[in-house]
């Protein structure tokens, strides 16, 4: 009832919003473990809403919420150990919590862990392992993995260089409205026979529609 009360306040059901309300009655709910408000408190505590902003809090509360399971929280204290956000830089707590969120689907934290293993930071470089990471939140449709897909067969790193797949997933990133992405397809063109293009681009015309997805 204490959450619940928090995110009328919050997202104004039934009553005028107030951050500060919402953060009171989400920190009563959180300190008796519930893991959404923790998760919320989190939230609160890090864009400064209803509360002094205060990053060193967001991260005990969002550790509070990853301890309890919730996958959210796990996936971004990944990111705060990742970038020393309220508390002290540590790549390999950073594998830690988003591994536990990758392995429940988290398909940001898919995507982080793949550059955690691209990069060799917090594990040993290990570019079969990203690809691994990459695909995964890729096939969900995360742009950034899709974009970093194309970058890993672009390059031949952990596989053979294929521009073609290179194309095809730099090219689904980019209907997402990753800019980066459509220069880099654009990029990878340039070394492509014109039965290449073809090719990728019906590879993607056909990810898209078994997803379900359409072009802009």
């Amino acid at each position: 009832a204490q959450f619940n009360l928090g995110g009328m306040y919050d997202v104004v059901l039934g009553v005028p919003q107030d951050s500060a309300e919402a953060a009171k009655w989400y920190g009563r709910a959180a300190e008796q473990g519930y893991a959404r408000a923790q998760l919320n408190l989190g939230h609160m505590y890090r864009d400064g809403q209803g509360l002094p902003q205060d990053y060193a809090e967001a991260a005990k509360w969002y550790g509070r919420a990853a301890e309890s399971g919730d996958v959210r929280a796990q996936s971004i204290l990944g990111f705060m150990y990742a970038q020393g956000e309220g508390i002290p830089q540590d790549d390999a707590e950073a594998v830690k919590w988003y591994g536990r969120a990758a392995e429940a689907g988290d398909v940001t934290a898919q995507n982080n862990l793949g550059t955690m293993h691209y990069e060799g930071r917090g594990v040993p470089q290990d570019y079969a392992k990203a690809l691994v990471w990459f695909r995964r939140a890729a096939e969900q449709g995360e742009p950034a993995a899709q974009a970093n897909l194309g970058r890993i067969y672009g390059n031949g790193q952990g596989v053979p260089q294929d521009y073609i797949l290179a194309h095809m997933w730099f090219n689904l990133a980019g209907v997402s409205g990753d800019e980066h992405a459509r220069e880099s397809r654009d990029n990878v063109a340039k070394q492509m026979t014109t039965t290449q293009i073809v090719e990728a681009q019906r590879l993607a015309r056909e990810w898209m529609a078994a997803h379900r997805a359409g072009p802009e």
